[in-house]
């Protein structure tokens, strides 16, 4: 694989530019995340870049027809709001567009996962607890 330094140095610009630590792009199976860290005021900050060797998440060889609701971040699944509660959704539910499907968490932070279309639950491609990639399938709707 061929290393595109001139996109990795637009990206490290973009973090200067927008005032942000973070930056992931992704163009077909190629995936760049760029991010700094700062140690304290008094060092500068570190720029590194990660290119993901994950594809397997992202080509899904699955036959199955309908609307995939897709992980927006990587993390953990989670397909109940805490531990020992009511899953968010179960095969066969019906749900509408823009109602909570998982929670998917990152750095602490709880990130809900909304459908992107009306439908029925077709199937549950995660379990609770799993590592999530970007663009990973959660959810198959009807």
């Amino acid at each position: 694989m061929k290393i595109d330094k001139k996109l990795i140095k637009e990206l490290v610009n973009c973090l200067s530019e927008f005032n942000i630590t973070e930056i992931e792009y992704q163009e077909g199976d190629k995936k760049i995340k760029v991010s700094k860290a700062q140690r304290n005021s008094s060092e500068k900050s570190v720029t590194s870049a990660v290119v993901s060797p994950n594809k397997s998440v992202l080509t899904d060889n699955s036959e199955q027809k309908g609307t995939r609701v897709k992980s927006p971040i990587i993390g953990t699944a989670y397909l109940a709001p805490e531990p020992g509660a009511k899953k968010f959704v179960e095969v066969g539910d019906k749900i509408k567009k823009g109602q909570t499907v998982v929670i998917v968490e990152a750095m602490k932070t709880m990130n809900h996962v909304p459908s992107s279309a009306d439908g029925i639950v077709k199937k549950i491609m995660v379990n609770d607890g799993q590592p999530v990639e970007f663009g990973q399938t959660l959810i198959i709707l009807d």
